[in-house]
């Protein structure tokens, strides 16, 4: 491949990180048919492809690619009198004066309308995870921990719900926003968490995602200012973020919360998530992401990782499990209670999840077993479970870290 190749082939991802919302809600807006409008807009990047290689980058890609999805779509809908037999499958509400009137994203628009209450929650989740953020279906699937074919047929079946139920394309009004927008912030939270440590690719962080999902929860917040877990839930990924620079060496290579440089992480950042936290736990009990946010600021307050307050961090996760169980929330207590007692202690605690079928694809479950067994130097059984947690790892920087760590277990067969 020419230089001129890869830098057409980096400018359409670019823009496919960037613009991917933009172009596919434009073009739903015109077709009101979500397959055909996602099919217009994958043709779209298809042709810059092609045509960029031969006349060059545009000034606006994004432009260019929204002007080409709606072209396509103009074709296809006059093809055999389309337009004339096709019903509208989405119906934009013109007569409801929303907040969209104030606050005119594309994105949040599309997340509220693959968020109906006529979807169930996970096909809210997954719809909008791949329509939104543009998520390979093999991406979703991981962060729900299903297989692959599972989640396609889910998407599916919630692309044929929206058509069947005539789901307007909109922001909902004032009235209904608080009973919609938990949805929302799942799907916000998930856009975060995928980005936070990609589920595939070279990259440990997709900045795209995790910048996208603080920018939609900074539109939330601004939507809805006295919702607590909505001001919760910004706090969290403000002070996860402020940590993100440091989780990656100079060499690419992954760096440990345990080692990670504290004078770099973003004190403005963390300042902000502490005093969102405050505002939120003064409005009502702790909920969920109040929880984990307050965890987060534990970490970020810590001035070394041996002043960790680690028996807080314990009763801060038994309390969000007992709110919203999770086989991932236990994993983590888990974690904490290693940190707090000790390996051994943490490997026993850790025994009960191994049956756990929700995680039996779940690399970092190998993963925390093969550190616990690598630090009480049980070398045969570590080097066992580092291969686990590789063989269930797609993340290239993940991978390298295990399989260093295998080398170094390897050594001391």
């Amino acid at each position: 491949m020419s230089n001129a190749q890869v830098e057409v082939v980096a400018a359409v991802a670019e823009a496919y990180r960037r613009d991917w919302a933009k172009v596919l809600s434009v073009t739903v807006q015109m077709t009101r048919d979500l397959d055909l409008a996602e099919e217009c807009a994958q043709d779209a990047y298809a042709q810059a492809l092609q045509t960029w290689g031969e006349r060059g980058v545009p000034d606006r890609p994004g432009a260019w690619l929204t002007t080409s999805a709606r072209n396509r779509a103009l074709d296809v809908m006059r093809h055999d009198s389309v337009f004339r037999r096709r019903m509208p499958l989405l119906v934009a509400d013109e007569a409801v004066q929303g907040p969209e009137e104030v606050l005119d994203d594309d994105r949040l628009r599309l997340i509220f309308t693959c968020t109906h209450p006529a979807l169930s929650t996970d096909a809210q989740v997954a719809l909008t995870l791949r329509l939104v953020c543009g998520l390979s279906t093999p991406e979703v699937a991981r962060a729900f921990l299903v297989p692959p074919a599972t989640m396609a047929a889910r998407i599916t079946r919630a692309k044929k719900k929206i058509a069947a139920a005539r789901i307007p394309y909109r922001v909902p009004g004032p009235d209904q926003l608080e009973e919609r927008v938990g949805a929302v912030l799942e799907v916000v939270h998930l856009i975060f968490t995928t980005g936070h440590t990609a589920p595939f690719g070279s990259h440990l962080v997709r900045r795209d995602l995790t910048d996208s999902a603080i920018r939609l929860a900074r539109l939330l917040h601004l939507l809805m200012p006295a919702d607590a877990e909505i001001t919760a839930l910004l706090a969290l990924l403000l002070l996860n973020a402020a940590r993100q620079e440091t989780r990656m060496a100079v060499d690419g290579r992954l760096v440990l919360l345990s080692e990670q440089d504290r004078s770099r992480w973003d004190r403005p950042l963390i300042a902000e998530g502490q005093s969102l936290l405050t505002e939120a736990l003064l409005r009502r009990p702790p909920t969920r992401y109040a929880l984990q946010a307050a965890i987060a600021a534990l970490h970020a307050e810590a001035p070394s990782w041996a002043d960790t307050d680690w028996e807080e961090i314990v009763s801060l996760y038994e309390v969000l499990h007992r709110l919203w169980p999770s086989p991932v929330v236990e994993l983590n207590r888990v974690v904490a209670v290693g940190m707090r007692d000790g390996p051994q202690a943490g490997l026993d605690a850790l025994s009960p999840l191994l049956a756990e079928p929700a995680l039996a694809t779940y690399g970092y479950l190998s993963a925390t077993r093969a550190d616990f067994l690598r630090q009480l130097e049980n070398w045969p059984k570590a080097a066992v479970a580092y291969e686990e947690a590789l063989a269930l790892t797609d993340n290239e920087v993940e991978r390298v870290f295990l399989t260093e760590r295998l080398t170094e277990v390897s050594r001391n067969l």
